[in-house]
């Protein structure tokens, strides 16, 4: 059964409101979203039936301010494209949380960007249109721990110009304290408040759903970039690298003990994953009552090294979702909590002035056509040219995802 009902919230928005439940037979879930953001946009649901996503797009009724929104629903023991969640934003309360009181939920690529991604030939066709960049890191700004040439040259020019530079990445095995000290490794001298991990995005959810007035713990896959931004709220936790040499008792009569007051599992990427972890984070989403799966991002892929692309957080999500059942709540990009808190604490305003650049289309574009941005591919990354120009099949979630212009590299952006 899929509803829709829509009313006039102000003389510029109309909200959404997409309701979907599955039958038994198909899916055992059930999801409601709920939106509304700039104008512009599309209106947008998709539905997952086992893992075969099916868009419904509607054109955004002129002078009105619409959404996506969307909720893909997997059957029961699949997460098909799996949902992403954040608290949306307005201007005018103390908190993201006070303002919307909900979550929107976003699909990988609930608007696509129509056309084909033009190259980039003209700079200034785009620095002119833009104050604001935001940068993804890994395959933009660096790969594995080697810089991207040309890049420290890029962003001091851009700065001259007096544009604003943001870096946010999907990365979450360092907090924003750990990325600054990785960009003053490789010489970049970025100021901390400029910089934004799926970490730091983990813990601001749990901040603004209140989650430290349930008393509750967090339980984390991951390294120790979350439990850093934890600890930052006061929301106790444990896991993580502490339980990287810790083996499931795989002995008759083995079991593993759990904490029934875990009232949150977070999954990030995390290079030390193993039976034990799976095993806790299982009992805990499957045995606690109302226990949250929140996962920092869904990348395939990852740059470790700057010899070749590495398993991404999806395999950890993956294996969680595939022993639960469950979907996750996802921070990271392509959901618009980033986004909305950066409008929120800088007083942004028009978004169609901010450029997100990035080398994924699942991720980073579609972050950018979800919430209003332009949008740049560089690549620098894990997209390659043939890909983006439909010459070889495009990964899985990345169809119809197109950017408004595309470079070989940011370094293109001054010649």
């Amino acid at each position: 059964l899929l509803q829709f009902g829509s009313s006039c919230r102000s003389c510029a928005e109309v909200s959404v409101m997409a309701k979907l439940m599955a039958v038994a037979s198909v899916a055992p879930l059930a999801a409601r979203a709920f939106v509304a953001s700039p104008a512009g946009s599309n209106i947008g649901v998709a539905t997952a039936l086992g893992s075969k996503a099916v868009p419904l797009r509607e054109a955004t009724p002129a002078g009105k301010g619409a959404s996506t929104a969307a909720r893909a629903v997997g059957a029961a023991g699949g997460f098909g494209l799996l949902a992403v969640a954040a608290i949306g934003s307005r201007r005018g309360s103390s908190t993201l949380l006070a303002r919307q009181k909900r979550h929107i939920v976003q699909t990988r690529a609930t608007a696509t960007q129509t056309g084909p991604a033009k190259k980039l030939t003209n700079p200034p066709e785009l620095i002119d249109a833009v104050d604001i960049f935001i940068f993804d890191c890994d395959g933009v700004i660096w790969r594995g721990d080697s810089l991207i040439d040309g890049i420290p040259a890029v962003l001091d020019k851009l700065r001259a110009m007096n544009k604003r530079c943001f870096f946010v990445t999907n990365n979450s095995t360092k907090s924003r304290a750990g990325y600054k000290k990785k960009f003053d490794s490789l010489g970049l001298d970025i100021p901390p408040e400029e910089i934004f991990s799926s970490s730091f995005a983990a813990a601001a959810y749990l901040e603004q759903t209140k989650f430290k007035e349930s008393g509750k713990k967090v339980y984390v896959i991951g390294e120790r970039g979350i439990g850093e931004e934890l600890d930052l709220i006061g929301v106790p936790w444990f896991g993580g690298e502490a339980d990287k040499d810790t083996e499931a008792p795989m002995f008759p009569g083995g079991k593993v003990e759990h904490d029934p007051n875990v009232g949150a599992v977070i999954v990030g990427f995390d290079r030390y994953i193993n039976y034990y972890k799976l095993q806790y984070a299982q009992l805990c989403l499957n045995e606690n009552p109302g226990c949250q799966f929140i996962a920092t991002n869904l990348d395939r892929v990852t740059h470790l090294t700057d010899a070749q692309e590495w398993a991404g957080n999806g395999t950890m999500v993956g294996a969680v979702s595939g022993c639960t059942g469950m979907s996750p709540n996802v921070v990271g990009k392509p959901a618009p909590l980033m986004i909305d808190y950066l409008a929120e604490k800088f007083n942004i305003t028009d978004r169609s002035r901010i450029c997100m650049v990035g080398d994924r289309l699942d991720t980073d574009i579609a972050f950018g056509i979800n919430n209003g941005l332009k949008t740049c591919l560089t690549l620098s990354g894990v997209t390659s040219l043939p890909e983006l120009m439909d010459e070889v099949p495009r990964k899985k979630g990345t169809e119809g995802i197109q950017p408004n212009y595309y470079v070989n590299s940011i370094a293109e952006f001054f010649k």
